[in-house]
């Protein structure tokens, strides 16, 4: 794994505009805008490191299916913070029939350098982005800029790949919505979800395009429709599931929950057993269930352990996205004040990978059970934040 830099093409901005990333700046606090798709620089992988960390990826993968199966058996979604018997009891039974709802992607954030095991940092099982630069603008800026070079990204094709296959488990008869929220000011969930729903339409679905803002209600009917009154029979949607099950129309949602079967009214996209994965104590849980493994770092939900003295801690709110309410504390620092209300989950410090004062974090892409590609964010700050940059990678 290694950085180069090089000067950017000529025109770039209005080409990945045209690619599909309409937000390729980003406005800092000081009110300059800066590029978020930084192509300024690049990283080089070999071959066999790109075969390891893919290998990594589905290993983490199915061991968090397991911690899934764990925390469903044995009762533990309390950890998760998930204290509604509904919500608790529709997450059960969305595990149990997994195999008859759509599931379709999600994101592992990685600790890597090049110079040893892979760390998980955390998984975006529910609603991950950053898939636009992944998958478009950085494959045509390498068929640009190293013809005839390779890269990990096969994000385009496994997508198409997986809404043909599950495609007989959508309910017949009715398009496929795509829901994003309009509160989203860069357009970065916007085009998201329609580059997914581009993937959908080239697998020979029938897609229609909505904001989750104008889903409607149908008292009558007691069913979601879109804004030309049609029912909501399945969509996929960029909203927590964590918003989705608390909002104002929120008890609608889990009352007409197509859970696998047809027995609902509407079948959402991603499936409700992703809140299993989606949410940081599920690191904790893995660390108890695979203690001193190669790919993990040590992870607690009752406080910081022995990390308080020793490597030092990353406090994780239990949900969030951007790096959000993520605090650091280096070895032997006063632990902060924590609201016993707003729980966190205790991570071994782990310093991101420095490559000339950039801190780097490998965003691997999972479709259903297979590793798909690579996308690379870097930030001035030991934090992934709001302000990191997107960078491109070939294999060299």
């Amino acid at each position: 794994m290694e950085r180069h830099t090089l000067a950017p093409r000529p025109g770039w901005q209005q080409t990945v505009e045209a690619q599909g990333l309409i937000y390729p700046l980003t406005r800092h606090p000081d009110g300059e805008l800066r590029p978020y798709w930084d192509e300024s620089a690049y990283y080089s992988f070999t071959l066999p490191e790109v075969e390891a960390l893919e290998e990594t990826v589905e290993e983490l993968h199915a061991m968090c299916l397991a911690a899934a199966e764990h925390l469903v058996t044995y009762d533990r979604l309390a950890d998760l913070g998930v204290h509604d018997p509904r919500v608790a009891e529709l997450i059960t039974e969305s595990w149990h029939r997994r195999a008859e709802l759509p599931s379709l992607y999600g994101r592992f954030d990685l600790h890597y350098d090049g110079t040893g095991p892979a760390k998980m940092l955390e998984y975006n099982a529910d609603t991950p982005t950053s898939l636009v630069e992944a998958a478009s603008p950085q494959w045509f800026w390498m068929e640009e800029r190293f013809p005839g070079a390779d890269q990990w990204n096969s994000l385009h094709e496994r997508l198409v790949a997986a809404w043909e296959r599950q495609a007989p488990l959508l309910p017949p008869g009715a398009p496929l919505h795509f829901a994003h929220s309009a509160g989203d000011e860069l357009g970065e969930d916007l085009m998201t979800v329609a580059y997914l729903e581009e993937t959908a339409r080239q697998a020979g679905l029938e897609t229609a395009a909505i904001p989750v803002e104008e889903i409607g209600w149908d008292g009558l009917t007691g069913r979601f429709v879109d804004q030309r009154l049609r029912f909501l029979r399945a969509c996929f949607k960029l909203y927590p599931w964590e918003w989705l099950t608390t909002d104002a129309f929120g008890p609608h949602v889990l009352d007409t929950l197509d859970n696998g079967g047809g027995t609902g009214s509407t079948l959402w996209i991603e499936p409700v057993w992703k809140m299993l994965l989606s949410n940081k104590a599920l690191l904790a849980i893995l660390w108890e269930l695979y203690p001193d493994h190669p790919h993990l770092l040590p992870a607690y939900l009752d406080g910081p352990r022995e990390l308080a003295g020793t490597t030092g801690y990353a406090a994780k709110p239990l949900l969030g996205r951007e790096g959000e309410g993520v605090t650091l504390h280096p070895p032997g620092a006063p632990a902060a004040p924590r609201d016993p209300q707003d729980p966190c989950c205790y991570q071994q410090l782990a310093p991101l990978p420095d490559f000339d004062g950039n801190r780097v974090v490998l965003g691997a892409w999972i479709v259903e059970n297979e590793a798909a590609g690579l996308g690379i964010r870097e930030s001035s700050g030991p934090i992934t934040d709001e302000y990191a940059r997107f960078l491109p990678h070939v294999i060299r």
